[in-house]
């Protein structure tokens, strides 16, 4: 145990968490840079003279087509190249190209610059999505992976509370430089500290010397399997409904409540941080537990879940109470927050152990350019068009026609998958040391 240990400090279950840890914070870095937009989209739309439409293309659409576009070769590159690198060298570029957003001094510059955000937030997750199957056991996967996906919640919640604070009393553009410019020091942090792991060491294969398949074979191999087609359908409306919803809060709450930016950035931080994270573990911890007695729960899990957003969104955008609708955004983002965990260690459970960076890749295409890349666009039109019409409170009736379809629809796909799981996991080439 002694050599295994000094030669793969993986084996000690401290350093598999230390990682795990470096990981996270690195997500939660991504997730600081690109909701900052959010909370800053009210003065930026001010200054910049925009429409709901254009700040619903600049935080969705531009940048998730460049994301998705670029996560495929990335997550390639991963499958054959060390990953830990990659990471570094991608926050290194987000960073950046964050800090830049604060120059911008018209549209097009700040599009520009948001795409430059995109593609350097391609090389963060598939990679780290990787490491993580790698290190840990196929028991244990859901919640790491959830615990990793909580980044996404930390990231929320420092970039509503820190960047809601710092535009009121600095202005946007320092908001952008400030929480910028610190990713490249963790970068530079990961690369010295964190080791590039054997692929397959949690499954017992140390050994593995398989070449990563085409790009080709794994999408027809995906393709054929039905849990993944229903499991990436019911992923991208989940994150539709998160994108559409979340990336437009702060402007209804703004635009329909008495509340000042700093206060409802703290409020947006609590909420959707301790909600969201809360969430994200819950459904791994949930999963791993139910799903080992019967791996169906991996997706009737997430299809529960998914179907109570609509009850809560209701209230959200109806009541006319502040701080009634400002608590439930805490249960939106539990609810909305579970799939993420179980949804990817399905998905790895399905294929060989040099396809993983890759599935999440081709996972993350699906969610973000669906999700992310049209839920706050489908938003902001139908807001604008409802606007034309004399509609009472547009924004909140585009925010709920679109995010109680989307749960809906997508909490069908959930109950679907779950009609396959159990003969796809079976057949998964993991299960042959010779396919894998």
């Amino acid at each position: 145990m002694t050599d295994q240990t000094t030669a793969n400090p993986y084996a000690k279950p401290r350093y598999r968490y230390f990682v795990l840890a470096v990981l996270t914070l690195v997500y939660s870095l991504n997730f600081i840079d690109r909701q900052l937009l959010v909370i800053l989209q009210e003065q930026i739309k001010a200054e910049l003279v925009l429409s709901d439409t254009q700040l619903g293309l600049l935080s969705g659409f531009a940048f998730a087509l460049f994301y998705v576009s670029c996560g495929i070769p990335i997550a390639r590159w991963a499958d054959r190249g060390k990953r830990r690198s990659i990471i570094a060298l991608a926050l290194t570029v987000w960073s950046l190209m964050t800090a830049i957003s604060g120059l911008a001094q018209n549209y097009v510059q700040l599009l520009l610059a948001r795409i430059g955000v995109g593609v350097g937030e391609a090389g963060g997750s598939p990679p780290a999505h990787s490491m993580i199957s790698d290190i840990f056991r196929k028991e244990e996967r859901a919640t790491a992976l959830s615990i990793y996906s909580i980044g996404i919640y930390i990231g929320i919640l420092f970039g509503f509370a820190l960047g809601g604070w710092i535009a009121d009393t600095f202005g946007w553009r320092t908001a952008f430089f400030v929480v910028g410019l610190p990713g490249v020091a963790v970068a530079l942090f990961l690369r010295l500290t964190v080791r590039e792991p054997v692929r397959g060491w949690a499954e017992g294969r140390d050994n593995d010397k398989t070449e990563a398949p085409p790009l080709k074979t794994v999408l027809g191999f995906l393709w054929s399997r039905r849990t993944f087609r229903n499991l990436a359908l019911a992923g991208s409306l989940q994150a539709l409904v998160i994108y559409a919803i979340g990336n437009w809060l702060p402007s209804y709450f703004l635009r329909n409540f008495d509340i000042g930016l700093t206060e409802l950035g703290i409020w947006m931080a609590l909420t959707s941080g301790f909600g969201g994270g809360a969430g994200s573990f819950f459904g791994g911890w949930m999963t791993d537990r139910l799903g080992a007695r019967d791996s169906r729960w991996y997706v009737w899990g997430p299809a529960i879940l998914m179907l109570g957003i609509t009850p809560v969104l209701l209230v959200i955008l109806t009541t006319g109470t502040l701080t009634l609708a400002l608590v439930l955004t805490a249960l939106f983002h539990f609810l909305s927050a579970s799939y993420l965990g179980p949804a990817l260690a399905v998905s790895h459970g399905l294929v060989g152990l040099r396809m993983r960076a890759l599935t999440s890749a081709i996972f993350f295409f699906f969610i973000n350019l669906i999700g992310l890349g049209l839920g706050p666009l489908i938003v902001g039109w139908l807001s604008d068009s409802f606007a034309t019409g004399d509609t009472q409170n547009p924004l909140a009736l585009a925010m709920l026609l679109t995010g109680c379809t989307a749960s809906l629809w997508g909490g069908m796909h959930y109950l679907l998958a779950a009609r396959s799981i159990r003969a796809d996991l079976e057949a998964s080439p993991s299960n042959d040391p010779v396919a894998a």
